[in-house]
């Protein structure tokens, strides 16, 4: 998807007019993927105000994602999460994706990022469905899912994305519109920039950590509405056939949110159209993050008083 500018970004403690927010060519996370980001949406809700789904949520994630990669951000997190309701604010915007993201800067070369220079960043902008607005077509990618023992795949740190642009190109420059992959074992793990459940019988499935995944916060968001909606959830290894002969299934994700897979491998899942249970949840998810459950309102951190 394209990004449409906003105005101003925070940097470095500061905001500037959003192309004059730059960096060095030689800045280290330019070489080497040393850094570390989060992909963050906020909703204008029924009241008309808008809120930050989670923030406190992704905002401990990303500083966990530092502690993995060795990171010293120069922000505290209540400093972080501040800078990202304010860049909403300063924008002016009632709905955006927001990415922070720190890097190691300028200054030093080599594969290590125990670096004293690291830059951050807020930047947040209108961004429409990053998957569309039905299902999506799928293919399983012949790229697995980075091996634990290989990188932290429960961090979001970005030199491991090249794993998941690998599949995605994949994909589509196959036809298809998302790809999915498989992790070192050979079972499913999930989509290169969300988290896959699979329904069969009323129940859902989703692969665990141990299956190479990111710990996704819309993915743990879902297992606690589809749980109170009394739905039984399961965290099971999945194989190809599980996934084949699936009711139904669908990704979740920030970027994502909650899209329905109409097919993988050319095969329909269920009768390859939106299945009823996908439905009731993506619906329950949409009026959460608007604003429209009071038990789920401590989600919400609301950018205009």
């Amino acid at each position: 998807m394209p990004i449409e500018k906003s105005e101003f970004i925070w940097f470095n403690g500061t905001f500037v007019p959003w192309d004059e927010a730059k960096t060095h060519i030689l800045d280290h996370g330019l070489h080497y993927g040393s850094g570390v980001f989060e992909g963050i949406r906020a909703y204008e809700t029924k009241e008309g105000n808008s809120a930050i789904f989670r923030l406190k949520d992704h905002v401990e994630r990303m500083f966990r994602s530092t502690k993995v990669l060795g990171l010293n951000i120069p922000y505290s997190k209540e400093k972080v999460m501040e800078a990202i309701v304010e860049t909403i604010r300063n924008n002016g915007l009632k709905e955006a994706y927001i990415r922070p993201l720190g890097w190691s800067g300028y200054g030093e070369l080599g594969v290590h990022a125990l670096h004293k220079n690291i830059n951050v960043a807020v930047a947040a902008w209108r961004w429409e469905k990053y998957l569309g607005k039905g299902g999506v077509r799928t293919k399983i990618s012949t790229w697995i899912r980075n091996n634990p023992n290989s990188f932290p795949n429960e961090a979001k740190i970005t030199g491991g994305y090249v794993n998941a642009m690998l599949a995605t190109n994949e994909a589509r420059i196959a036809g298809y519109d998302e790809a999915i992959m498989l992790d070192h074992r050979g079972f499913i793990s999930e989509g290169p920039g969300e988290n896959l459940f699979v329904i069969k019988k009323g129940r859902l499935l989703t692969p665990p950590t141990i299956a190479s995944i990111l710990p996704g916060i819309t993915r743990e968001t879902v297992i606690a509405l589809a749980q109170d909606l009394g739905y039984e959830i399961k965290e099971i290894d999945i194989n190809r056939s599980n996934l084949y002969n699936a009711d139904e299934a669908f990704f979740t994700g920030t970027a994502a949110e909650v899209v329905p897979i109409h097919e993988v491998d050319d095969r329909k899942i269920g009768n390859g159209k939106k299945g009823p249970i996908t439905k009731k949840i993506q619906d329950e998810f949409f009026a959460v993050v608007r604003g429209g459950r009071s038990q789920y309102k401590h989600w919400l951190t609301y950018v205009y008083t």
